[in-house]
């Protein structure tokens, strides 16, 4: 997928993977500070309150999401036995890191409109697939990104163990369920290969909808 990019223009695909790299850390520091917010410290121990994207990248993960389009970062331990308030503890810190994204993608979509109104024939030109220079390249680029977080939030919010989605519904589900859903992460891998084959063609025609409804919005 982005990897087509770098041998078509370098420098979009530096510029996308910084964004990447900065949306993944951002996902990840969201979980950890409303972690902290919450009661718990075992992320902040765990050196993730940080801005750092090394210290929350996978690098299995990132690389599938340059090649396929989906993947994650190094998930936050959590403890959740440590929040003030389960229920509410739990919820928050697993939907926190979909807000970043979602927030990310909007700030970067307001900054495409930004260079519309200031260039609209080179940007349009640019983010039609046409010839791009100057304003053009970062246009392309923020598209990019913006479209990098919509995939981000859409796939974290599956109900797929070990994704945010599941947990989202962890904190609404009676208590006999949730020890259920908490089992069910030690079969990740499984979840992983399941995304990668069986679900694969859903999931991508779902991220592309949610991400076409997102930029037909910001853009027009």
């Amino acid at each position: 997928m982005l990897l087509r990019i770098l041998a078509e223009d370098p420098l979009v695909f530096f510029i996308i993977v910084v964004a990447l790299a900065g949306s993944l850390a951002l996902h990840e520091l969201g979980h950890a500070l409303v972690a902290l917010w919450s009661g718990d410290d075992t992320a902040k121990t765990a050196g993730r309150v940080t801005l750092n994207p090394f210290a929350h990248l996978d690098p299995f993960g990132t690389l599938l999401l340059l090649v396929a389009g989906v993947g994650w970062a190094r998930p936050v331990p959590v403890n959740p036995l440590k929040f003030t308030n389960y229920r509410v503890g739990l919820f928050a810190v697993s939907i926190a890191g979909i807000v970043v994204n979602l927030l990310l993608a909007l700030g970067f979509g307001l900054l495409i409109r930004f260079l519309l109104a200031v260039d609209p024939p080179t940007i349009t030109a640019a983010l039609r697939g046409g010839y791009i220079s100057g304003l053009g390249v970062v246009a392309l680029a923020l598209l990019y990104a913006t479209s990098i977080n919509i995939s981000l939030a859409v796939f974290n919010l599956l109900p797929i163990p070990p994704l945010d989605g599941s947990k989202i519904l962890q904190s609404v589900l009676p208590a006999s369920f949730q020890q259920l859903l908490w089992q069910l992460e030690r079969y990740s891998i499984v979840a992983v290969v399941l995304v990668l084959t069986v679900l694969r063609e859903p999931i991508t025609r779902l991220i592309l909808w949610a991400q076409g409804v997102f930029l037909k919005l910001m853009l027009g």
